[in-house]
């Protein structure tokens, strides 16, 4: 196996590890569906080698990732990494506290318009 097929299949199951196998599943299938060869980068290096990684858990890297993703106003990553972080044992008022973080540092109406976000998540969760 190649260092790219060996990332892919360590994304295809760090995926699956945070997200469960549905889930993951449709995830594969939306990126797939609009090219295949983002979808293989996608998985080899956001999932492969960047969420795979273990010098801090899953739920910390979701946390951090939540207070990027909110300061940055993308919230259809925001939506999934938040699942992701519920998933992993994060708790609201952990979230929450990652979003005062967001309004301090990007100003509050990103952490504003992350609530909303949040409380999707919630729902669905």
């Amino acid at each position: 196996m190649t260092d790219e097929t060996n990332d892919y299949a360590r994304g295809v199951e760090t995926l699956v590890s945070l997200v469960g196998q549905t889930p993951a599943d449709a995830v594969m299938a939306r990126f797939k569906e609009l090219s295949p060869a983002f979808e293989n980068e996608a998985l080899s290096v956001v999932f492969g080698r960047t969420w795979s990684r273990e010098a801090i858990d899953p739920k910390t890297r979701s946390l951090c990732s939540i207070g990027i993703l909110a300061a940055l106003g993308r919230h259809s990553a925001l939506r999934i990494v938040l699942g992701i972080a519920l998933k992993n044992g994060a708790t609201v008022a952990e979230i929450t506290e990652a979003l005062l973080q967001v309004s301090i540092y990007a100003g509050y109406p990103a952490a504003l318009d992350a609530l909303p976000v949040l409380a999707a998540a919630l729902e669905e969760d």
